[in-house]
């Protein structure tokens, strides 16, 4: 039996408010999701991250909206 866990780390980070200037904001807060799956995945450099996001884009997609996204 699958368990669903009671709150995903997006959700997590929606109901937190959000301490960025309004107009340097290119990105979510709860997009913060793809380098925390990143890190856990072995990432160790902000060039890692963007090629595991990269990589998984459609199924990162699949939960998070990525409106600035250029894939």
């Amino acid at each position: 039996m699958k368990l669903k866990p009671k709150i995903t780390i997006a959700e997590h980070f929606n109901d937190i408010e959000d301490p960025r200037i309004e107009r340097s904001k290119l990105h979510k807060l709860s997009d913060i999701t793809i380098t925390i799956c990143a890190v856990i995945c072995g990432a160790e450099t902000w060039e890692d991250i963007e090629l595991f996001g990269d990589c998984k884009h459609k199924f990162l997609k699949g939960f998070l909206e990525l409106p600035r996204c250029c894939i």
